[in-house]
């Protein structure tokens, strides 16, 4: 037995990537090997510092039965044992690479566990496999140390069979939470400590598999396939439908289907060896750098992708296979066909699951050093020959667990490390290693090392530029095609502007698409607050809800910021004018035809469906498109507003949708929209109690302010041009551009004063006239509120002028009022979800209905939400208000400001008022949290404007 005084914890600090772990190899999940989960309940005890216990608790009989338990795979600090921390550049301890600091909490971890009934200890031999440990481990089985490693995101394996006995097994680890390898992991994540992937026990028996190295190629002139398996150790490959049955390393071509993310065809396979039968799940494609485009299968493909990191609300980056196939499953189910795997390998599986339902990967090592940013990169480990071995030995357990997955198309050397030899050398060995791939690194911007001109959060206009090919840069750049491998900051409400950016990727074949930052929010379930983010654990430093910028909530419900890039990257275009009858049906697919769509048509008169059926549309080819006749409209079908819809869905139920699931859809006007017609009639009619009644509203006479409308009391309305600033509204500090949520602060828009100058009876009208400005500021709005009657309904027309000098433009233009009484709504017009200037193209125009509640979309860190567009008309509380033109409506139980001064979810309590805006206007969202701000046509700029509403009461 070996052992180790307390003090002997120089492994922490060395920058090699560890000791004792076997070479590399490819991951499958099961063969005919016996394998043992040590997945479970451990013993685990917390320690401050890397050398406060000594190694006693890895020798056979240790008593541990005072420690407490802790579930692997799992994060001890989401498991009462220390608090997680979030930063999203910054080292959470101070940079003097590769020390780290005294304060060092360590886990300490026992498994006892037996051999299962027939385990053969004298055949072959055992290993010990730990798929992910954060972020420094140091190994023991029955006394014995066999070794320590580093990366975190990566497999360790070490050979353990003369050391196992059939019972009474003893396995400890101790794992520290900061080591040399917690510089290479800067990754704008939370900081989780502990064994947070599969632990697994596997026979080796004499003969069996080591690596092996699954070659399928597919040549799209002929349609052949070719088969090769290199294997460590020989053995024969079988493929039972398609005849195949070849000694290992020996190539065979044969006619097949290819593999693509829309048409994802898998062959079983087994690699049977001596001792062991591997089965195989191939999938046969081309990947290739030609005519400056990536080209699979002889094809250019345009990425609609993800950045995906790995979380689960309560485990962590600790996820079983329901999540990751939930993950999946969304991701197809809204259009997504490609993922960035953000910013390291993910759990094995999760690529097994790429490979059966498909998508693109652009598979990434683990390893960021984002926070030598702040040091101008001194000292970057990336650019220091003696940091090396560790990132070339962590390519080399990406690239060799990974390399027999058809849906990883591209290696990633990792994010956001500056530049550096170590780099260099990392590339040099992945194309060496295998060259049927290509090499993606954002950092390499003169693309010395890579074959993918990439970057993160550029704007339109520059992408614009790379597209057309201005945007100079090395000579070997401007050869390479063009990917946005950050874009779209899906912080909060947004992103905003993805419409636009995908008009420019479809006009360039240069732009090869881009990947949303990013899935999912990592918001930690809290009972305090619904969801913690950064500096919720009271963390020394931290970055905020910086942490939830994803298009699903942490419970993987999506946002509309998902809602809407589905829409925005639908695969079948259909375009027209509803108006002559014909629609253009357009295959975007890359590679798959439209035999798997059906095709429906609906008519709608005001909103309602009234008549719908099936639509003939051929099995366009990829890039194909046709004019399709739409039937003849309805007759007799009513009077009102009226449009075709025509949508595209699965025609049969398939492994990630089910039939009828809509994939595309498109909505086209045949008559316009019938204003409400309205003749002012009876005139305001003072009474001694302080009131005027107009028609069936009553006012006060001395402001001029709307009391009731027949029996439903209302507050206000009065003009508003306040929001609760979005985080894109906000944006971040670090940007140069403009950020208006902070100069709408500055200017006071969120505390605007309303100055009454006239109440005005007028023969049919009453006109109340103000002006509405902030303190401090000589600017303002000058506003005329005139109110008329037709006897039964009243009308509001609002007259805004600009008075003085307006620098930023409005977060909204519109009125706001107070109902007492209101839960359920009605409307007629954009839905079912929020929408805003340049989130709106999943905004289906027709008849909705919600409780207040429903329209409301819970961000955690609170913020303006909830808008639908268009909006025609909208009852409730009691009255049916009717717009002109269109307008933006929302209601909440709760005001702005209330919404503004909440921090998180818990932060909002219900009123007994529902406050409802009726906007004229509203500012885009855009994506300026970490990316580009509001496009200047969805900017909101103060200028003259009249707008009307109509408001009736309604049993």
């Amino acid at each position: 037995m070996s052992f180790r005084s307390a003090t002997a914890v120089d492994y922490v600090e060395d920058v090699s990537p560890g000791s004792g772990a076997l070479p590399p190899r490819a991951w499958y999940p099961v063969s005919d090997a016996e394998s043992l989960s040590l997945n479970g309940g451990w013993r685990f005890r917390l320690s401050p510092t890397a050398d406060a216990e000594d190694d006693a608790f890895a020798e056979p009989g240790y008593d541990a039965g005072g420690w407490a338990e802790v579930s692997v795979p799992g994060h001890w600090v989401l498991q009462g044992h220390g608090a997680p921390i979030y930063t999203n550049h910054l080292y959470p301890f101070p940079v003097d690479p590769p020390r780290v600091p005294t304060e060092n909490p360590t886990g300490d971890h026992l498994r006892f566990f037996d051999l299962p009934e027939g385990w053969d200890l004298a055949d072959g031999g055992a290993v010990l496999r730990f798929d992910g440990v954060e972020s420094c481990a140091r190994v023991w089985l029955n006394g014995t140390d066999i070794g320590e490693f580093k990366g975190s995101r990566l497999p360790h394996e070490f050979a353990v069979g003369q050391l196992l006995k059939p019972a009474g097994n003893v396995l400890a680890v101790r794992v520290h939470q900061w080591s040399a390898g917690s510089y290479l992991e800067d990754q704008d994540q939370w900081w989780l400590p502990g064994i947070f992937r599969d632990v697994t026990l596997l026979h080796r028996p004499a003969g069996s598999a080591l690596d092996f190295f699954v070659h399928a190629s597919y040549d799209h002139v002929d349609g052949a396939g070719t088969l090769r398996v290199d294997s460590d150790v020989a053995g024969r490959v079988t493929v039972p439908e398609l005849g195949i049955d070849v000694a290992t390393g020996e190539p065979v071509t044969v006619p097949v289907e290819a593999w693509t993310a829309e048409t994802p065809r898998l062959y079983d396979g087994v690699l049977a060896t001596e001792g062991e039968r591997v089965p195989l799940r191939i999938g046969f494609r081309t990947v290739v750098l030609e005519d400056g485009l990536i080209k699979v299968n002889g094809r250019p493909v345009l990425f609609k992708g993800v950045n995906r990191h790995e979380w689960h609300h309560e485990k962590g980056r600790a996820l079983d296979p329901e999540t990751m196939l939930a993950d999946v499953l969304l991701m197809k189910r809204h259009n997504v066909n490609a993922v960035r795997t953000s910013h390291y390998p993910p759990h094995p599986a999760f690529l097994d699951l790429c490979d059966e339902y498909g998508l693109w990967v652009i598979d990434e090592c683990d390893l960021e050093t984002h926070g030598f940013t702040e040091q101008a990169w001194r000292d970057n480990p990336v650019d220091d020959d003696r940091w090396t071995p560790a990132l070339l030995d962590r390519a080399a357990r990406m690239v060799e667990r990974d390399k027999n997955h058809p849906s990883v198309v591209i290696w990633s050397l990792g994010n956001e490390a500056g530049t550096g030899r170590g780099l260099t050398a990392m590339a040099e060995w992945i194309h060496g290693r295998d060259a049927s791939r290509l090499v993606h690194y954002e950092g390499d911007i003169d693309c010395r090392d890579t074959d993918v001109y990439s970057r993160m959060y550029a704007d339109n206009a520059e992408v614009e530029r790379i597209g057309r090919e201005l945007d100079g840069g090395t000579h070997k750049r401007r050869r390479l095609p063009f990917i946005l491998c950050e874009y779209g900051h899906a912080m909060g409400n947004g992103p905003g502007g993805l419409a636009d950016y995908q008009r420019i990727f479809e006009s360039y074949d240069r732009l090869q698409g881009g990947f949303i930052w990013e899935w999912i929010d990592h918001g930690i379930k809290d009972e305090r607050y619904g969801y913690a983010y950064g500096g919720d654990f009271g963390e020394e430093l931290h970055d905020g809800n910086f942490v939830c910028d994803g298009l699903v909530f942490p419970d993987r419900e999506p946002s509309p910021g998902l809602v809407e890039y589905k829409k925005v990257i639908e695969p079948v275009r259909i375009d027209g004018d509803g108006a002559d009858g014909t629609v253009r049906v357009t295959n975007g697919y890359d590679f798959a035809d439209l035999s798997a769509l059906d095709f429906e048509w609906s008519y709608q008169v005001g909103g309602e469906t009234v008549e719908s059926g099936p639509l003939a549309v051929p099995a366009l080819a990829a890039g194909g498109s046709a004019e399709v006749k739409l039937p003849e409209p309805p007759v007799a079908a009513g009077s009102g507003e009226t449009q075709w819809t025509v949508r595209a869905v699965l025609g049969a139920d398939a492994g990630w949708g089910p039939r009828g699931h809509v994939v595309a859809w498109g909505q086209f006007p045949v008559s316009g929209r019938q204003l409400p017609a309205f003749a002012a009639s009876a005139g305001p009619v003072a009474s001694g109690d302080g009131s005027i009644t107009l028609g069936p509203a009553v006012f006060d006479a001395r402001s001029g302010a709307l009391r009731s409308i027949g029996s439903v009391a209302v507050t206000g309305p009065r003009l508003d041009v306040w929001r609760a600033p979005t985080d894109n509204d906000d944006g971040a500090a670090w940007q140069s551009d403009i950020r208006y949520g902070a100069l709408w602060r500055k200017f006071g828009l969120h505390r605007m004063r309303h100055r009454l100058d006239a109440v005005e009876q007028t023969g049919d009208a009453l006109t109340v006239r103000t002006r509405v400005a902030p303190a401090a500021w000589e600017f303002g709005l000058v506003t005329v509120y005139r109110w008329t009657t037709d006897g039964s309904r009243l009308r509001l027309t609002v007259s805004v002028a600009p008075d003085g000098d307006w620098t930023v433009p409005l977060p909204r233009l519109g009125v706001r009022l107070g109902l007492t009484a209101a839960d359920r709504v009605r409307w007629f017009g954009g839905g079912p979800g929020e929408a805003y200037p340049d989130t709106r193209s999943a905004s289906m125009v027709g008849r909705w209905e919600s409780t207040v509640d429903g329209l409301q979309t819970p961000y955690l860190r609170p913020q303006e939400n909830g808008a639908r567009a268009d909006v025609r008309w909208a009852e409730l509380g009691g009255l049916r208000i009717e717009g002109d033109p269109e307008f933006w409506f929302t209601a909440r139980r709760w005001t702005t400001e209330q919404l503004d001064a909440a921090a998180h979810r818990t932060g909002l309590t219900p009123g007994d008022t529902v406050w409802v805006n009726l906007d004229h206007g509203q500012h885009g969202i855009g994506s300026q949290s970490c990316g580009p701000g509001v496009l200047p046509q969805y900017q909101l700029h103060a200028g003259p404007a009249e707008f009307s509403f109509v408001f009736t009461e309604i049993g």
